[in-house]
C-alpha cells in the first residue's frame, strides 16, 4: 500500500511497545528497522491494523548467511541493555509456547510423531550459562538486503534468551530449509554450548510445528523427515 506495510495488530499493547522500541533504533549503524506509522489521531493501531514504513530489500538468506548473522549481532548489541518486557509473560501463541518448552519451562500436547522426536531431543538437553537479553527469534526470513543499504531487520519476534539462541534458530532454519551444513553451525554457534543452543532451537521449531498442526493433526511427512535429519546432526555434535 504505497510506502506503507499493513498488518493485523494483534494486541495493541505489543504494538505500542514495539513502535517505541523501533523508534529508538532508527539511524543505527549496521542495520535498518521499520518505523511504525501513526494515524491522524496519533494512534499506532486503527481498526485492528498497524502500519510500518516500507523497508526496501530482498529477503533470502541463502548465500548471505554471514551478512545476516552480522546484522543480527549488531541489532542484538543495540538491544543489550533494554529491560525485559513484561509483555512476554502473557504471550501464548504457538511460538511462545514452543520457546518455553525448548528451555524446559513448560510442557504442551503435540502429535505422537512429534512427541517421539521431542523426547529423544530432550534427553540431550543440559544447562547452559549464557546471558539472556531481548532477542529477535525469527531472523532467517526477516532480514531483507538492498544494494547500498545496511540489512533491514523486520517483523520483530521478541524473546528473552541468549543471543546465541537467536543465531542457533537461524542455523536450524538453514539446516531444515536451505541445505546449509556444518560450516554455518561452526561459524555461528560453535562448541558445546553452541550445540546446546542448536538443540533448543530445533525443539523450538519442532514443537511449534506440532502445536500448529492442531488436535488430531500432524506436521507433513517431509517436515518430520527434516526434523529427524537435523536432530541426528545435532545429537552427533553434542555426542562428539
Amino acid at each position: 500500500m504505497g510506502d506503507a506495510v499493513l498488518k493485523p495488530a494483534g494486541d495493541s499493547a505489543d504494538v505500542e511497545w514495539a513502535a517505541t522500541l523501533m523508534d529508538g533504533l532508527q539511524g543505527r549503524q549496521g542495520f535498518r528497522v521499520p518505523r511504525f506509522l501513526r494515524s491522524p489521531n496519533g494512534e499506532h493501531v486503527v481498526g485492528g491494523w498497524a502500519a510500518t514504513r516500507l523497508v526496501t530489500g530482498e529477503p533470502g538468506p541463502a548465500g548471505r548467511w554471514d551478512s545476516l548473522l552480522a546484522a543480527g549481532r549488531t541489532f542484538h548489541e543495540a538491544l543489550r541493555e533494554v529491560p525485559r518486557p513484561a509483555r512476554l509473560d502473557v504471550h501464548q501463541h504457538p511460538w511462545a509456547v514452543a520457546d518455553r518448552v525448548a528451555w524446559g519451562e513448560t510442557t504442551t500436547e503435540v502429535p505422537p510423531q512429534v512427541e517421539r522426536l521431542l523426547t529423544g531431543l530432550q534427553a540431550f538437553r543440559e544447562p547452559v550459562d549464557a546471558r539472556a537479553q531481548l532477542i529477535h527469534g525469527d531472523l532467517t526470513g526477516n532480514v531483507p538486503f538492498a544494494p547500498g543499504h545496511a540489512p533491514a531487520i523486520i517483523d520483530f519476534s521478541p524473546y528473552w534468551r541468549p543471543v546465541a539462541y537467536a543465531e542457533a534458530i537461524v542455523v536450524v532454519d538453514g539446516l531444515l530449509h536451505y541445505r546449509a551444513g556444518a560450516r554455518l553451525a561452526d561459524s555461528a554457534v560453535p562448541g558445546a554450548e553452541g550445540a546446546q543452543m542448536l538443540l533448543r532451537a530445533l525443539i523450538f521449531r519442532l514443537v511449534a510445528s506440532g502445536v500448529l498442526a492442531g488436535d488430531g493433526g500432524a506436521p507433513p511427512d517431509e517436515e518430520l523427515i527434516g526434523f529427524t535429519r537435523v536432530s541426528r546432526f545435532i545429537e552427533k555434535r553434542i555426542g562428539g
